[in-house]
């Protein structure tokens, strides 16, 4: 019996510890409602290619602006569902949203994001249109992985599919809005499902 109790302690301690270096409060919700933001956004830009092709590559056009504007728009909306479903989750957990562990999370998110952004940005400038979807994919993956360290693990596999992902867009280029459409769309609805099931659900 005493060797059980001392076992079950260790068991506790083990997972006090592994709660305080992770932040466990991500929706899963959040992701689903990303992906179908993404696919809505992927119709509207389909559309415009097909009805405007010609518009797409000029810069000043009303096309290619509105490609933009809707690729933030997406971006925007993803990240206040987002904050909103996390700090839901976190009351219903008894998770502080604001803690050491989310602000590890948070920089180690934001430093592949906000470079590949910018390396996108760049692209945009130089007319290297066919590189920004796989570029986008890529980075997204390995922010995925450099904050996995301080949340749920699926968010590591899930930047590993979006990074393989970004390297087939490479490889296949020409189809980069249907790889983006997988990355962002699909594989959000998907891991945000076995997230929701696997925690939100407890």
């Amino acid at each position: 019996m005493e060797n059980e109790k001392y076992l079950k302690d260790i068991q506790d301690i083990k997972q006090m510890m592994s709660q305080s270096s992770q932040f466990i409060s991500l929706s899963g919700l959040s992701g689903i409602l990303a992906g179908i933001y993404a696919l809505i956004g992927a119709v509207f830009v389909n559309y415009l290619i097909d009805t405007n092709e010609y518009e797409v590559i000029i810069l000043e056009s009303y096309t290619f602006k509105s490609i933009i504007t809707t690729a933030i728009v997406v971006l925007v909306l993803s990240l206040v569902t987002a904050y909103i479903m996390t700090i839901q989750k976190a009351k219903k957990v008894g998770e502080k949203v604001w803690n050491p562990t989310s602000r590890r999370l948070l920089i180690n998110f934001c430093i592949p994001l906000f470079t590949g952004g910018i390396f996108a940005m760049l692209l945009l400038r130089h007319q290297v249109y066919g590189m920004i979807a796989p570029i986008t994919l890529i980075f997204y993956g390995l922010a995925c992985i450099n904050a996995s360290k301080y949340t749920l693990r699926d968010v590591r596999y899930l930047g590993l599919t979006e990074i393989i992902l970004g390297l087939l867009a490479v490889e296949f280029s020409g189809y980069g809005l249907y790889f983006w459409v997988l990355g962002f769309g699909i594989c959000h609805i998907i891991y945000g499902a076995v997230m929701h099931f696997k925690y939100d659900r407890n």
